[in-house]
Protein backbone atom coordinates (compact mmCIF):
# COMPACT_ATOMS: atom_id res chain seq x y z
CA UNK A 1 0.00 0.00 0.00
CA UNK A 2 1.48 3.12 -0.79
CA UNK A 3 2.26 5.78 1.83
CA UNK A 4 0.44 9.65 2.47
CA UNK A 5 3.17 10.66 0.18
CA UNK A 6 3.26 8.31 -2.26
CA UNK A 7 -0.33 8.35 -2.82
CA UNK A 8 0.12 12.25 -3.16
CA UNK A 9 2.77 11.82 -6.00
CA UNK A 10 0.64 9.16 -7.66
CA UNK A 11 -2.37 11.07 -7.94
CA UNK A 12 -0.81 14.08 -9.17
CA UNK A 13 0.79 12.11 -11.86
CA UNK A 14 -2.54 10.56 -12.91
CA UNK A 15 -3.59 13.99 -13.44
CA UNK A 16 -0.70 14.81 -15.59
CA UNK A 17 0.77 17.27 -13.20
CA UNK A 18 3.85 16.24 -12.57
CA UNK A 19 5.62 17.71 -16.11
CA UNK A 20 4.27 21.37 -14.23
CA UNK A 21 6.80 23.79 -14.22
CA UNK A 22 8.42 24.70 -10.41
CA UNK A 23 6.82 27.16 -8.41
CA UNK A 24 8.14 29.33 -5.09
CA UNK A 25 5.46 28.09 -3.48
CA UNK A 26 5.44 24.26 -4.21
CA UNK A 27 9.02 24.39 -4.12
CA UNK A 28 8.36 26.10 -0.55
CA UNK A 29 6.27 23.05 0.39
CA UNK A 30 8.68 20.94 -0.35
CA UNK A 31 11.65 22.88 2.32
CA UNK A 32 8.66 22.38 4.78
CA UNK A 33 8.93 18.48 4.24
CA UNK A 34 5.15 18.95 2.75
CA UNK A 35 3.88 16.58 -0.40
CA UNK A 36 1.89 19.48 -2.38
CA UNK A 37 5.29 19.42 -4.67
CA UNK A 38 6.36 18.53 -8.48
CA UNK A 39 9.43 16.48 -9.66
CA UNK A 40 10.53 20.17 -11.11
CA UNK A 41 9.50 21.75 -7.69
CA UNK A 42 11.96 18.91 -5.77
CA UNK A 43 14.61 19.34 -8.67
CA UNK A 44 14.86 22.86 -8.42
CA UNK A 45 14.45 22.99 -4.68
CA UNK A 46 17.24 20.85 -4.20
CA UNK A 47 19.88 22.60 -6.30
CA UNK A 48 18.46 25.93 -4.04
CA UNK A 49 19.78 23.30 -0.94
CA UNK A 50 22.56 22.70 -2.54
CA UNK A 51 23.89 26.37 -2.08
CA UNK A 52 22.21 26.92 0.74
CA UNK A 53 21.60 23.69 3.43
CA UNK A 54 19.96 25.88 5.83
CA UNK A 55 17.01 26.83 3.49
CA UNK A 56 14.67 23.93 4.81
CA UNK A 57 15.52 25.21 8.32
CA UNK A 58 14.81 28.50 7.41
CA UNK A 59 11.24 28.09 5.88
CA UNK A 60 10.33 26.18 9.13
CA UNK A 61 11.47 29.12 11.60
CA UNK A 62 9.45 31.54 8.86
CA UNK A 63 6.69 29.46 9.09
CA UNK A 64 7.01 29.35 13.41
CA UNK A 65 7.60 33.35 12.88
CA UNK A 66 4.23 33.79 11.40
CA UNK A 67 2.61 31.75 14.29
CA UNK A 68 3.77 34.06 16.41
CA UNK A 69 2.80 36.85 14.59
CA UNK A 70 -0.96 35.93 13.91
CA UNK A 71 -1.43 35.06 18.05
CA UNK A 72 0.06 38.54 18.56
CA UNK A 73 -2.25 40.32 16.22
CA UNK A 74 -5.10 38.44 17.63
CA UNK A 75 -3.86 39.28 21.07
CA UNK A 76 -4.21 43.03 19.94
CA UNK A 77 -7.71 43.22 18.60
CA UNK A 78 -7.19 41.84 15.16
CA UNK A 79 -9.67 39.61 13.48
CA UNK A 80 -9.07 40.79 10.13
CA UNK A 81 -5.78 39.28 7.90
CA UNK A 82 -4.73 39.78 4.44
CA UNK A 83 -1.97 36.80 3.80
CA UNK A 84 -0.28 37.38 0.51
CA UNK A 85 1.56 35.10 -0.80
CA UNK A 86 0.38 32.49 1.22
CA UNK A 87 1.15 29.32 -0.80
CA UNK A 88 0.64 25.64 -0.52
CA UNK A 89 -2.05 25.04 2.32
CA UNK A 90 -0.19 23.54 5.07
CA UNK A 91 -1.23 22.48 9.26
CA UNK A 92 -1.36 25.75 11.07
CA UNK A 93 -2.60 27.71 8.47
CA UNK A 94 -3.56 31.20 9.69
CA UNK A 95 -7.32 31.07 9.40
CA UNK A 96 -6.73 27.91 11.66
CA UNK A 97 -4.33 29.75 14.19
CA UNK A 98 -6.70 32.79 13.82
CA UNK A 99 -9.94 30.56 14.59
CA UNK A 100 -8.41 29.21 17.63
CA UNK A 101 -8.45 32.38 19.32
CA UNK A 102 -11.53 34.40 17.85
CA UNK A 103 -14.29 32.20 16.01
CA UNK A 104 -14.84 35.40 13.78
CA UNK A 105 -11.57 35.96 12.88
CA UNK A 106 -11.84 36.77 8.68
CA UNK A 107 -9.12 35.52 6.18
CA UNK A 108 -7.94 35.92 3.03
CA UNK A 109 -5.48 33.91 1.24
CA UNK A 110 -4.10 35.58 -2.16
CA UNK A 111 -0.83 33.73 -4.19
CA UNK A 112 0.23 34.04 -7.58
CA UNK A 113 -0.10 29.88 -8.05
CA UNK A 114 -2.84 28.61 -9.22
CA UNK A 115 -2.49 24.95 -7.55
CA UNK A 116 -1.78 26.88 -4.15
CA UNK A 117 -5.09 29.05 -4.50
CA UNK A 118 -6.73 25.80 -5.95
CA UNK A 119 -5.99 23.49 -3.19
CA UNK A 120 -6.45 26.61 -0.36
CA UNK A 121 -10.50 26.73 -1.71
CA UNK A 122 -10.87 22.78 -1.21
CA UNK A 123 -9.89 23.54 1.94
CA UNK A 124 -11.72 26.50 2.60
CA UNK A 125 -14.90 24.78 1.07
CA UNK A 126 -17.94 25.80 2.91
CA UNK A 127 -16.20 28.31 5.39
CA UNK A 128 -18.09 31.97 4.79
CA UNK A 129 -15.09 33.63 7.27
CA UNK A 130 -12.07 32.87 4.57
CA UNK A 131 -11.42 32.59 0.92
CA UNK A 132 -8.29 32.46 -1.06
CA UNK A 133 -8.16 34.24 -4.60
CA UNK A 134 -5.10 33.99 -7.60
CA UNK A 135 -3.48 37.37 -8.02
CA UNK A 136 -0.28 39.48 -7.89
CA UNK A 137 1.76 41.24 -5.64
CA UNK A 138 2.96 43.54 -7.72
CA UNK A 139 -0.86 44.61 -8.48
CA UNK A 140 -1.76 45.66 -5.26
CA UNK A 141 -4.77 47.79 -6.34
CA UNK A 142 -6.38 44.23 -8.33
CA UNK A 143 -6.20 42.41 -4.83
CA UNK A 144 -7.28 45.53 -2.69
CA UNK A 145 -10.70 46.04 -5.21
CA UNK A 146 -10.97 42.14 -5.95
CA UNK A 147 -15.03 41.78 -5.23
CA UNK A 148 -14.32 38.25 -3.42
CA UNK A 149 -11.69 40.20 -1.26
CA UNK A 150 -14.27 43.16 -0.11
CA UNK A 151 -16.74 40.20 0.15
CA UNK A 152 -14.82 39.23 3.85
CA UNK A 153 -12.67 42.05 4.46
CA UNK A 154 -14.15 45.06 6.11
CA UNK A 155 -11.41 48.19 5.06
CA UNK A 156 -12.91 50.37 7.40
CA UNK A 157 -11.84 48.75 10.43
CA UNK A 158 -8.00 47.05 11.25
CA UNK A 159 -6.78 44.69 9.30
CA UNK A 160 -3.56 42.19 9.84
CA UNK A 161 -1.58 42.61 6.35
CA UNK A 162 0.97 39.33 6.09
CA UNK A 163 3.82 39.21 3.91
CA UNK A 164 5.86 36.61 5.47
CA UNK A 165 8.72 34.96 3.05
CA UNK A 166 6.78 36.61 -0.19
CA UNK A 167 8.65 40.67 -0.96
CA UNK A 168 12.26 39.10 -1.78
CA UNK A 169 10.47 37.92 -4.88
CA UNK A 170 9.29 41.28 -5.91
CA UNK A 171 13.23 41.97 -7.01
CA UNK A 172 12.85 45.94 -8.45
CA UNK A 173 12.53 48.25 -5.45
CA UNK A 174 10.10 50.66 -6.72
CA UNK A 175 7.27 47.80 -7.00
CA UNK A 176 8.19 46.15 -3.60
CA UNK A 177 8.30 49.28 -1.99
CA UNK A 178 5.64 50.94 -3.77
CA UNK A 179 3.57 47.82 -3.49
CA UNK A 180 3.44 47.80 0.70
CA UNK A 181 2.89 51.69 0.58
CA UNK A 182 -0.44 51.23 -1.24
CA UNK A 183 -1.61 48.50 0.29
CA UNK A 184 -0.83 50.17 3.90
CA UNK A 185 -2.31 52.94 2.62
CA UNK A 186 -5.91 51.15 2.31
CA UNK A 187 -5.47 50.01 5.70
CA UNK A 188 -7.97 51.31 8.64
CA UNK A 189 -5.87 53.09 11.42
CA UNK A 190 -4.85 49.98 13.88
CA UNK A 191 -3.91 47.72 11.12
CA UNK A 192 -0.42 45.98 11.06
CA UNK A 193 2.09 44.83 8.69
CA UNK A 194 3.68 41.71 9.30
CA UNK A 195 7.26 41.21 6.91
CA UNK A 196 9.58 38.64 6.63
CA UNK A 197 12.42 38.44 3.87
CA UNK A 198 15.15 36.58 2.96
CA UNK A 199 18.49 38.52 4.66
CA UNK A 200 21.69 39.72 2.37
CA UNK A 201 23.38 39.26 5.35
CA UNK A 202 22.54 35.48 5.22
CA UNK A 203 22.49 35.94 1.43
CA UNK A 204 25.17 38.36 -0.10
CA UNK A 205 24.13 39.29 -3.46
CA UNK A 206 27.63 38.92 -4.46
CA UNK A 207 28.33 35.82 -3.66
CA UNK A 208 28.75 32.94 -6.12
CA UNK A 209 26.52 30.69 -3.88
CA UNK A 210 23.40 33.46 -3.96
CA UNK A 211 23.49 34.17 -7.56
CA UNK A 212 23.51 30.61 -8.26
CA UNK A 213 20.60 30.23 -6.21
CA UNK A 214 18.48 33.13 -7.37
CA UNK A 215 19.18 31.98 -10.86
CA UNK A 216 17.27 28.46 -10.03
CA UNK A 217 14.52 30.31 -9.78
CA UNK A 218 14.87 32.58 -12.28
CA UNK A 219 15.78 29.66 -14.78
CA UNK A 220 13.22 27.14 -13.04
CA UNK A 221 10.23 29.41 -12.28
CA UNK A 222 8.34 32.54 -13.26
CA UNK A 223 9.61 34.72 -10.16
CA UNK A 224 13.09 35.51 -9.70
CA UNK A 225 14.12 36.90 -6.01
CA UNK A 226 16.26 39.57 -4.15
CA UNK A 227 17.92 39.78 -0.55
CA UNK A 228 17.45 43.28 1.32
CA UNK A 229 19.49 43.86 4.28
CA UNK A 230 17.91 44.71 7.61
CA UNK A 231 18.01 48.84 6.89
CA UNK A 232 16.20 47.34 3.72
CA UNK A 233 13.79 45.54 5.27
CA UNK A 234 12.84 48.00 7.69
CA UNK A 235 12.02 50.97 4.86
CA UNK A 236 8.91 48.90 4.61
CA UNK A 237 7.80 50.14 7.78
CA UNK A 238 8.52 53.87 7.03
CA UNK A 239 5.63 55.82 8.69
CA UNK A 240 4.84 52.77 11.11
CA UNK A 241 5.56 52.12 14.73
CA UNK A 242 7.72 48.47 15.09
CA UNK A 243 6.64 46.48 17.48
CA UNK A 244 9.67 45.33 20.23
CA UNK A 245 12.36 44.09 18.90
CA UNK A 246 11.63 46.06 15.88
CA UNK A 247 13.61 43.83 12.67
CA UNK A 248 15.03 40.82 13.80
CA UNK A 249 16.28 37.54 12.79
CA UNK A 250 13.04 35.36 12.68
CA UNK A 251 14.31 33.07 15.84
CA UNK A 252 15.01 36.44 17.72
CA UNK A 253 11.46 37.62 17.11
CA UNK A 254 9.01 37.79 20.29
CA UNK A 255 10.86 33.51 20.50
CA UNK A 256 8.28 31.26 21.86
CA UNK A 257 9.90 29.44 24.71
CA UNK A 258 8.02 26.17 23.85
CA UNK A 259 9.14 26.28 20.38
CA UNK A 260 11.20 23.41 18.94
CA UNK A 261 12.27 25.27 15.99
CA UNK A 262 16.04 25.46 15.66
CA UNK A 263 18.25 28.62 16.16
CA UNK A 264 21.09 28.97 14.08
CA UNK A 265 24.71 28.43 15.68
CA UNK A 266 26.25 31.37 13.71
CA UNK A 267 23.94 34.85 14.17
CA UNK A 268 24.34 35.62 10.06
CA UNK A 269 22.76 32.18 9.61
CA UNK A 270 19.36 34.04 10.79
CA UNK A 271 18.24 33.42 7.13
CA UNK A 272 15.63 35.94 7.09
CA UNK A 273 14.67 39.20 8.96
CA UNK A 274 11.40 39.52 10.59
CA UNK A 275 9.02 42.85 11.79
CA UNK A 276 5.67 43.46 12.60
CA UNK A 277 4.56 47.46 12.38
CA UNK A 278 1.30 49.34 13.83
CA UNK A 279 -0.42 51.44 11.54
CA UNK A 280 -1.55 54.55 14.16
Amino acid sequence: MATGEEAVHMNNAALGLAGKPATAARMYDYFLGGVHNFPADRDAARRVIEQYPLFPQWAVANRAFLRRAVRYLLRHGIRQFLDLGSGIPTVGNVHEIAHEFASDARVVYVDIDSVAVAESLEILDGNKLATAIRADLRDPRAILDHPDVRAILDFERPVGLLLAAVLHFVPEDEQAYGGVEQLVAALAPGSYLTVSHVATESLPISSTRTKNAVEVYTRQTATSGKPRDREQVERFFTGLELVEPGVAWLHDWRPDPNDTTKVPANPTDGGEWAAVGRKG
